[in-house]
């Protein structure tokens, strides 16, 4: 199969690169600048993505399109209109390459969409599923659910075969953001305030993510249909510090504080949303992709912990950090 692998020197698409390679398949990344190397595939420079990118050259001989890139969620937005950015990338510009590519003759086309179309949180014991009306919240997962939209139209119209997957958060190595500072304070023996919380939330590791991709990407009964995935072990805030300090091998230094406290100091300090991802459960049924096409995550929740934990020691090692 030749595969073009949009986002390609990503955090995920890194990965998913690799393990095309390895399992044989001809590798193609679009990459929005020649300032990124990537080792082994075949490089193709699009620019910025929007409605008006031309992807002639990347789309040549290609039967299969995984499209990773994406405008991502910003925890301190700074652009004017937000919501324009948002869908000038995720709704235009990936409109923009699935019509393209059906005119090109690619066959089918993945798109990794997001958990937050279905909603911010779930009630106890009622995981997301793919039945759920869409209650995207904010302006990414908008841009995200209109996108969708668009990619089920333009099938419909043309043919091209569409797959839908809407992951949770996503870990591993060379995470950033939110997680990759839960690890640092965890490494660095910081006192966290989340031992009262008995939260259910799911995670999703690299590894799985990757061959859940691959798998809607050649599996026949995948055409046409949304996946939600996750690691399938949902686990709360502070079974997720102490399964990391486990990993690291560090003391788990877990503070109970009163979820209205904590509440109430994020309200304070602007931090509300964020404490929300802490606190709230937001849980995922990812029986559907199990059954309909016999995929299971292929590591364990502790196997992804302890494979992110690792590569943040070496990292830390390489980098001379202290």
């Amino acid at each position: 199969m030749n595969i073009l692998i949009t986002g390609a020197n990503g955090f995920i698409g890194q990965v998913l690169c690799d393990e095309l390679l390895r399992q044989g398949h001809s590798v193609r990344g679009a990459l929005r600048s020649s300032n990124s190397v990537i080792e082994n595939i075949e490089a193709v420079i699009v620019g910025s993505i929007d409605g008006e990118t031309d992807w002639t050259d990347a789309l040549r001989g290609v039967d299969i399109v995984i499209h990773l890139a994406a405008r991502v969620h910003v925890m301190e937005e700074t652009a004017a209109n937000p919501l324009a950015e948002y869908l000038k990338v995720n709704l235009h510009g990936t409109a923009n390459l699935a019509k393209q590519a059906a005119v090109a003759g690619v066959k089918r086309f993945v798109y990794v969409s997001s958990i937050k179309v279905n909603g911010e949180h779930t009630n106890e014991g009622q995981p997301f599923s793919e039945s759920d009306n869409p209650q995207p919240q904010d302006d990414y997962a908008i841009s995200k659910w209109k996108a969708e939209q668009a990619l089920m139209k333009i099938s419909q119209e043309t043919g091209l075969e569409v797959v839908i997957v809407r992951p949770p958060l996503v870990y591993g190595p060379s995470v950033k953001a939110n997680f990759l500072n839960l690890i640092s304070l965890i490494h660095h023996g910081i006192p966290l305030p989340f031992g009262s919380i008995r939260n259910k939330r799911s995670f999703l590791y690299a590894g799985n993510l990757v061959d859940a991709l691959i798998t809607c990407a050649t599996h026949p009964a995948a055409a046409g249909q949304t996946f939600l995935v996750s690691d399938g072990e949902d686990i709360s805030t502070s079974e997720l510090v102490g399964q990391l300090a486990d990993c690291m091998a560090k003391r788990k230094r877990l503070l109970k504080c009163p979820v209205w406290f904590l509440n109430m100091a994020s309200s304070v300090i602007g931090k509300a949303s964020s404490m929300e991802r802490l606190l709230g459960n937001l849980q995922i049924d990812n029986s559907t992709i199990c059954k309909k096409l016999g995929w299971k995550p292929r590591f364990t929740l502790r196997q992804g912990l302890q494979s992110t934990v690792d590569w943040y020691s070496a990292w830390r090692s390489a980098s001379g950090i202290q």
